[in-house]
This record gives C-alpha cells, sequence and structure tokens, in this order.
C-alpha cells in the first residue's frame, strides 16, 4: 500500500501522538492539530488523504467537523474514520449518515488502528483510480452525445457501451431504468428484469438493505450531496456479488425529490482484496486463529457490556502447552507446527459458537468464554480442553502426548483493562505449571502480591550473579563399608544481601521459568571443579576425591554442552574421572529422544553420570540399557521408610541388586538414622550420604572434615 497523507484531530494530546507515532512508522505522512477549527483550515489549505477525527472534543465535536466536511464541495469525498470511546450503536449511525466512512473504538489497538487505516487508504486508491476512469469514460460519452440528439434511442446507446451498469429511477411515476450493463452484471439478459424498483431492491443482501435505504433517505432529504454506497446484490446463480452505487437526485421547488440517477460497479475483486488483507492483520497465519490484536478487541468489548450489564459475566483462559518447546526442538518446527494447528481445532470443538480463542504466540492460547451462567460452566470448559488435548497426536512416526497448564480469572474481580485481565490469567497459568503441570488453577489476587515478589526474587537473582552473591556448600558422600569421605556433592546457596542465606528450593524454579539456570549451572560446575581440585592436591586419596554436579535439562539444549564441560575441566585441572554429572529420572526421560548421543559423547571425556532420585520416574526401566548411565542415587523417600523397620525395604533391595545386576554404584540419599545406615549396609548399599554423616559444608567444614578423617 503507497503511504498516504493523513490528518488527525484529537484534543488528546497523548492519543494525538500515540496514533502519529504509529502511522508514521508505515510510511505515511501524518499531520495532528487539537481542535476541529484548526483541522478544518488545514483540510482546505492541503489536501489530505484520510482523516482520523475524534467525535468528543471541546468547543467544536467530530459532528460538526464531519458536517462542515461533507457541506465542503471541495471536501466531500475525503474519508473519514472517526475515533471515539463511545460505543453506542445509534452514534454509529449517525456518523455513517453524515458521512464517515469507518469508525474505530478507544481505546483501540495498534495492529486494528493499522488495518483500518490500510483499508481506507486502499478504498481511497481504488476510489481515485474508478473516478479517473468514469471521468474518461464521461469525457467520451459527452464528447458523442454533443454530435447526436438527445433521444431515448441514442441514450441508450451510451448506457450499453459504459463498462457501468447505469441507472435513472423517475421518483413520481415509480419506475427505474436499468441498463443492459447493468443487467448483464448479475447475469441476466435485457428482458429478464423489468423497471419496477423492487426489480432492483429486493435483490439487495438483506443485511445491506438498511443501511442501503438510511444513506438513500439521508440523500433525498439532501443530507448527503451525493449518493454512494457498497453493498452485495444477488446474481442469477444466487451467489451475492458486491457492488458500488453512485447516484445523485433532482429536486422540485419544494424540496422533494424526483428523479435520481446513477451507476453501478463491480467492486467483488476489490472488496475480497480489502476482506483479505483485513482477515491477514486480525488472524494468525499458522492455526487461522484471531491473534492478540483480534482477542483483545472482543476482550475489550467483553468488558465494557459487564460494566453497563454486571450479569453478563465472562471468563478469560490462559493456555499453554507442556513440554512444547522439547517436541519442537526434538522433532523439528515443521512437527512443532503440526501440533499447534491440532491442538487449535481441538480447542475450537471444545467451545460454543459465541466464545473465542486466540493464538498470542509460540504455543500461548487466550479463550475468552462469554454468558458463563455459574463456575461449573468454565470448570466443564476446562476439563473438557484439557481431555482433548491430551489425546495422542502422530507426529511423523512418533506417538505423542501434550498436555497444557490453563490459567483462569472471570469478570466478577471488575477489570478496567484486558491488559490486565489477561496477565492475571497468566499468572494463574504459572501457578498451574508449578503444580505438576496438566493442570488448571483460578486466578486470586494472592497470586499478583506472588507473582510481583518473583519478579524481585528474578531481578535479585540476575544481580546476584554479577554481585558474587552465589555459593557452594558440598555435602560429603561417604562409604558405607569404610565410613571413608568418597566425594563430594556440590549444593547452591544464595548469600541474599536483605534476606540471610537462601536454599536452592526458594530461588531454583525462577532460574527455571527464566532460563538462568544455564548460566547459573556453568558457574557451578566451573567452581565446583576448580574446589575439587584443591581439595585433591590438599588431601591425596585412592581414588581420589570426586564431585557431583547436579545438571537441569535446560543445559541440553544448549549446542556447546560437551564442549563446556570439557572447558571446565582444562581451566580447573580436575581429572574428567573426579567428575559425577547427575540428571533427575524424570528429566532423563524427558529429554530421551536426542539424549543417548550427547550423553556418550560427556562419557567419552572420561565422566562419570548419575541419576538422581532414582525410583520416582517410570515404571520402565529400559532407558537405563540406553543411557551410559555410571550411578544410581536411591531417592530419600524411600530412605526414610526404612526406620524404624517397617517392612518396606523391598524397593531400596530391588535397587541395589538391580544396580549390581548392571555394574553400577549406588548411593543412598537422606541417610538421617543410625538404623537406615545399618539396614543399607546390610543391604550392601556401597554409598550415602545424609546428615547423619554431615550437612552441606562450606570450604572451612570440608576442610575440618577432611582433616579429621
Amino acid at each position: 500500500m503507497e503511504p498516504g497523507h493523513i490528518l488527525v484531530i484529537d484534543d488528546q494530546e497523548l492519543i494525538r501522538n500515540l496514533i502519529i507515532r504509529q502511522l508514521t512508522r508505515q510510511s505515511h505522512e501524518v499531520i495532528g492539530v487539537g481542535s476541529g477549527a484548526e483541522g478544518l483550515a488545514l483540510l482546505r489549505a492541503q489536501p489530505f488523504d484520510l482523516l482520523l477525527l475524534d467525535m468528543i472534543m471541546p468547543d467544536m465535536d467530530g459532528r460538526a467537523v464531519l458536517t462542515e466536511i461533507k457541506a465542503d464541495p471541495q471536501l466531500p469525498d475525503l474519508p473519514v474514520v472517526v475515533l471515539s470511546g463511545d460505543t453506542d450503536i445509534e452514534i454509529v449511525v449517525a456518523c455513517i449518515t453524515l458521512g464517515a466512512e469507518d469508525y474505530l473504538f478507544k481505546p483501540f489497538n495498534p495492529l486494528l488502528l493499522k488495518a483500518r487505516v490500510s483499508v481506507s487508504l486502499a478504498k481511497k486508491h481504488l476510489r481515485d483510480q474508478e473516478r479517473r476512469q468514469r471521468a474518461d469514460l464521461e469525457r467520451q460519452v459527452a464528447e458523442r452525445a454533443a454530435a447526436l440528439e438527445r433521444s431515448e434511442e441514442r441514450y441508450a446507446l451510451a448506457a450499453r457501451g459504459a463498462n457501468d451498469g447505469l441507472w435513472d429511477w423517475d421518483l413520481l411515476s415509480d419506475r427505474v431504468f436499468l441498463s443492459s450493463r447493468w443487467k448483464n452484471m448479475l447475469g441476466y439478459n435485457d428482458a429478464e428484469i423489468g423497471d419496477a424498483p423492487a426489480e432492483w431492491l429486493d435483490r439487495i443482501h438483506p443485511d445491506d438493505q438498511e443501511l442501503f435505504t438510511v444513506r438513500l433517505t439521508a440523500h433525498f432529504r439532501q443530507l448527503l450531496s451525493y449518493f454512494e454506497h457498497e453493498y452485495r446484490i444477488r446474481h442469477r446463480s444466487g451467489a451475492y456479488r458486491w457492488v458500488l452505487c453512485r447516484g445523485m437526485a433532482v429536486w422540485d421547488a419544494s424540496g422533494r425529490a424526483t428523479r435520481i440517477a446513477g451507476s453501478q460497479t463491480d467492486i467483488t475483486e476489490r472488496r475480497a482484496a480489502e476482506e483479505q488483507m483485513q482477515y491477514d492483520a486480525l488472524h494468525d497465519l499458522l492455526t487461522g486463529l484471531p491473534n492478540r490484536a483480534l482477542f483483545l478487541d472482543r476482550l475489550d468489548r467483553a468488558i465494557a457490556i459487564a460494566r453497563r450489564q454486571p450479569e453478563r459475566r465472562f471468563a478469560v483462559l490462559f493456555l499453554d502447552l507442556d513440554r512444547f518447546k522439547t517436541i519442537n526442538d526434538s522433532l523439528g518446527h515443521a512437527a512443532g507446527d503440526y501440533l499447534l494447528t491440532t491442538i487449535a481445532q481441538r480447542i475450537q470443538a471444545c467451545l460454543r459458537p459465541n466464545d473465542t480463542v486466540a493464538r498470542l504466540g509460540g504455543d500461548e492460547f487466550t479463550i475468552l468464554i462469554e454468558d458463563v451462567v455459574d463456575d461449573q460452566t468454565v470448570e466443564l470448559i476446562t476439563q473438557r480442553l484439557q481431555a482433548a488435548i491430551a489425546e495422542p497426536i502422530m507426529l511423523g512416526d512418533h506417538q505423542s502426548i501434550t498436555t497444557a497448564s490453563i490459567g483462569i480469572t472471570g469478570s466478577s474481580l471488575e477489570y478496567s483493562s484486558s491488559a490486565e485481565m489477561i496477565r492475571d490469567a497468566d499468572t494463574a497459568m504459572y501457578q498451574a505449571k508449578m503444580g505438576g503441570r496438566a493442570r488448571h488453577s483460578i486466578f486470586t489476587p494472592l497470586m499478583h502480591v506472588d507473582a510481583m515478589a518473583k519478579l524481585q526474587l528474578e531481578g535479585d537473582l540476575r544481580m546476584a550473579m554479577a554481585r558474587g552473591e552465589l555459593l557452594l556448600h558440598y555435602q560429603p558422600i561417604i562409604s558405607l563399608v569404610s565410613g571413608r569421605v568418597s566425594g563430594f556433592e556440590s549444593l547452591i546457596r544464595w548469600q541474599h544481601p536483605q534476606r540471610g542465606l537462601l536454599y536452592p528450593g526458594t530461588f531454583l524454579d525462577i532460574a527455571e521459568e527464566t532460563s538462568l539456570i544455564i548460566p547459573i549451572t556453568w558457574w557451578v560446575l566451573r567452581e565446583a571443579c576448580r574446589q575439587a581440585y584443591i581439595w585433591q592436591r590438599e588431601f591425596p586419596t585412592e581414588p581420589p576425591l570426586s564431585v557431583n554436579v547436579n545438571l537441569s535439562a535446560r543445559i541440553f539444549t544448549e549446542p556447546d554442552v560437551v564442549a563446556q564441560i570439557a572447558d571446565a575441566l582444562v581451566e580447573s585441572g580436575l581429572p574428567p574421572t573426579s567428575l559425577k554429572l547427575e540428571l533427575t529420572e524424570h528429566s532423563l526421560i524427558a529429554l530421551s529422544g536426542d539424549l543417548s548421543d550427547t550423553l556418550q559423547r560427556i562419557r567419552d571425556l572420561g565422566v562419570q553420570l548419575c541419576i538422581d532420585d532414582f525410583g520416582t520416574g517410570y515404571s520402565s526401566l529400559s532407558y537405563l540399557y540406553n543411557f551410559p548411565v555410571n550411578v544410581l542415587k536411591i531417592d530419600r523417600s524411600f530412605i526414610s521408610r526404612l526406620s524404624p523397620p517397617s517392612g518396606q525395604s523391598e524397593i531400596v533391595q530391588a535397587i541395589i541388586a538391580l544396580a549390581r545386576t548392571l555394574n553400577l554404584d549406588v548411593v543412598a540419599e537422606g541417610i538421617e538414622t543410625e538404623e537406615q545406615y545399618q539396614q543399607l549396609r546390610n543391604l550392601q548399599c556401597g554409598l550415602g550420604q545424609g546428615w547423619l554423616f554431615a550437612p552441606g559444608l562450606d570450604d572451612v567444614g570440608v576442610r575440618a572434615l577432611l582433616a579429621g578423617a
């Protein structure tokens, strides 16, 4: 679309400048003024392609400006888009009657403003082109008519030669002349349509008849200087064609319209192009769902209605797919796109006709549930959504099962803006995701307080890395046979300047959500390797002391994970065999798609691999044969059942036997009592750690422990 010369008349400087900035980015030339009088002076001094006009202004409001424009013979063709916060439909009709081409409610969405401006400029460009063509045609007809007598026969000849369909309506006799071209445009021969006005008017689409009549009546009453209207009219095939109809009436001495004549042009292709352009501006190209701009517009309208009619309850759902990034990264973007389109279709199938689902981007969807009778309505729709989404999907040769976390908020909280409502639904969604995924959560004001606290914590955590506030403690891993220290597990701590020493449960979830876990993990790895090497030199043992470092599953999305581990070993001088990397059983299963090759390359460095929290994951243990694992760490929940003796040692015994069969080492976590220690020794468990031996120790504590060993 070619840039346009646009005038903005709005007495609110903030809104006026916002519009100017938005449109200037689209290469339009934009001038803004704060009053109707200034705007009219500019309009009469220089040409403009489009006017954006605020309705409510002091001194001279939008209606007065619009009336002046349409009364000025130099300005009636200027397209006008009215801007107003008033959503009264009567105002809309009044603006159209006065000559406005379009109407945009405040607060408007920038994308919707861009789309409306583009459509209006496109219409003007095409009208200008059609006007030039019509002027050329009229000049040719006039030149020929000058050489011919003004007879009905020669008039009919000119009408047949025109590209537009011509019409002439005698209002006194109530008969209408329709040219052959007019009839051919609708698929009829000349003799198949008579001269009764109903032959024309009854073919107009029922939804367009009222506005056609309004504009025609306004012209008859001389409220509009000429008649111009776009509408749909029925073709012989039964389909409707878009046409542009123009005309001008003749009045008698008493001001009564006696005759009106004009032309009709087929604009079906132009309208299709305009509608496609507006559709693309308001819909997601991948799924075909409404996009953020259209969703915000519909939600703003729902909020406005609820303010006037509190009984009209509605709800917003914020939906995020669980593990979508893993699927997208492992199976490729084509599979991810297919998953998104399938999920979009499933969501639509679960909703009612008056509900709206939009894709905000990525794997995030928002849903507007209107006409909510009670809380059970939303609950049933949410359950239906989660069940439908969890149905298996074939992605190439892989059967995938994805789930969704859903946050919900309702109109009962009396929101004033769509942005606030979506924000709170998003907050509730994260609450659901933190609760274990595949869940839904209803927003409460306390969640917003928690979200702000998390935001503060995230900011503090970013600063903590720069300020060196993170530190490591180390819990010894003991040989249950000899009682000697075999190595240490590194445990991160945060020395917060206001809150004191913080443990991982306080901040690691935030780190995982924000990807801070990646730089934190690399720091932990380098620091643990550096410290372990110092201890090895100061306290030599055979085999040398080892150090365990926990790896987040997010680390394996990094392309250089193996190189980073190798660099940490080289920088510290620590032998690769002294480093043990721990992955939880859940993350090992979740990442199983492309993980085997990466883990093997890590093993090829000489590094050992441990499965943490073993026994809490999937019942299938086939992955133990697929991954190069060295150590199983029995989860503390199983160890806690050993003391006092409760007859529940079978699981621990089975894990130890499995490890022995696979030639793997076993570490029992969370040993807290002497009874647990003795039972594990009797079960021939090789290694253990827990508060019975020592908590997490700082460097001074580790040195004291090793010196006394």
